[in-house]
C-alpha cells in the first residue's frame, strides 16, 4: 500500500538524519574538546558534556568553567559547569556567586557583576548624601578562601587518625577542617588535656603515663602483667601460710588454757 510505503521511506529518512546527526555531534565535539583524548576524557567524566556545547560565560578560582546554550536546551538545562578538576568534583565546589547564577535566581554571572553594579547603581537618585565608602548594597566583603577551593568544610576530615586524606589532598597530621560544636570532644576549645597520676616508667624517665588503673592495666606488656600475677600469687601464699601459723598458736593457746583445774 502507497501509505505503508511512504511511512517506510520516513523511516529510513529519519533513520539516516539521525546517524548524520550523530556524526554531526561527533565531529563538533572533536573540535570543540581538542581531540579524541578530550573527548573521551570528559565522556567518561561528565557524562553528556562531551556533546553538550554552549557559549563560554567566565571561570572561577577553582578552574570550573560555566557555560549556556539557550537555543539548544530546554529552560533548566541551558546552564551547566565543566569541573576544573574532573576527578575531585562536588556540586559544593561550584562558589555561592556562581551558584546563583547556575540556578537561574539571577542572570548576571559573577564575571559581569562590577560591570551590572556600575549601571544599576548609576540610576538611583540618593535622597540625601551619605559617606559610605561602597557604593551598591552588597557592602564590604572579607576576602574569603577554602581549602582547596572546598566550600563544604565537612569534607576536610582525615580518612582515618593521623593518615589524612588524599581525596581532598589533607595531607597526614593536619587538622580537620570542619565546625564543630561548642563542648565536642573534637572542638580544641572545649577539651581539656587529662590528668594523669603515674607513669609506668617513671624510673626510667617517663614514657608510659596513664590516668587510672585500667588505663595503666592497657600499657603494661605480657611480660609485665605476667611478674604482676606472680607477685600477687606469692603474696597470697605467704599470707595464707601467716594465717595458718596464727591458727596453730592460737589453738595451742586455747589446749593450754584451764590446765590443771580440778572439776568436782
Amino acid at each position: 500500500p502507497f501509505w505503508k510505503n511512504s511511512t517506510q521511506a520516513a523511516h529510513r529518512a529519519f533513520q539516516r538524519n539521525m546517524v548524520w546527526g550523530v556524526v554531526q555531534n561527533f565531529k563538533a565535539a572533536l573540535k570543540y574538546r581538542g581531540g579524541w583524548r578530550g573527548l573521551f576524557e570528559h565522556m567518561y567524566t561528565n557524562g553528556d558534556y562531551p556533546f553538550k556545547m554552549g557559549t563560554y560565560i567566565g571561570c572561577d578560582a577553582a578552574g570550573n568553567r560555566y557555560y549556556e546554550n539557550r537555543v539548544d536546551y530546554p529552560f533548566g538545562q541551558h546552564r551547566w559547569v565543566e569541573p576544573g578538576d574532573i576527578h575531585n568534583f562536588d556540586s559544593s565546589s561550584i562558589p555561592p556567586e556562581w551558584h546563583g547564577w547556575m540556578t537561574s535566581m539571577n542572570d548576571v554571572p559573577p564575571s559581569q557583576e562590577d560591570e551590572y553594579f556600575a549601571a544599576a547603581s548609576a540610576q538611583i537618585q540618593d535622597s540625601c548624601r551619605s559617606n559610605a565608602p561602597d557604593k551598591h548594597n552588597v557592602g564590604h566583603q572579607e576576602e574569603l578562601f577554602n581549602f582547596h577551593h572546598l566550600h563544604n568544610q565537612s569534607q576536610i576530615r582525615s580518612r582515618g587518625y593521623g593518615i589524612g586524606n588524599p581525596v581532598v589532598g589533607l595531607p597526614p597530621g593536619a587538622k580537620d577542617s570542619y565546625y564543630t560544636q561548642p563542648g565536642s570532644p573534637y572542638n580544641d576549645a572545649s577539651t581539656t588535656p587529662a590528668p594523669m597520676i603515674g607513669d609506668l616508667d617513671e624510673g626510667k624517665g617517663g614514657g608510659r603515663p596513664y590516668k587510672s588503673d585500667k588505663w595503666a592495666e592497657r600499657l603494661r606488656t605480657p611480660e609485665e602483667k605476667e611478674a604482676i600475677a606472680k607477685e600477687n600469687e606469692d603474696e597470697a601464699q605467704k599470707a595464707l601460710e601467716a594465717y595458718k601459723l596464727a591458727q596453730q598458736q592460737r589453738i595451742a593457746m586455747m589446749r593450754k588454757r584451764g590446765g590443771g583445774t580440778v572439776v568436782g
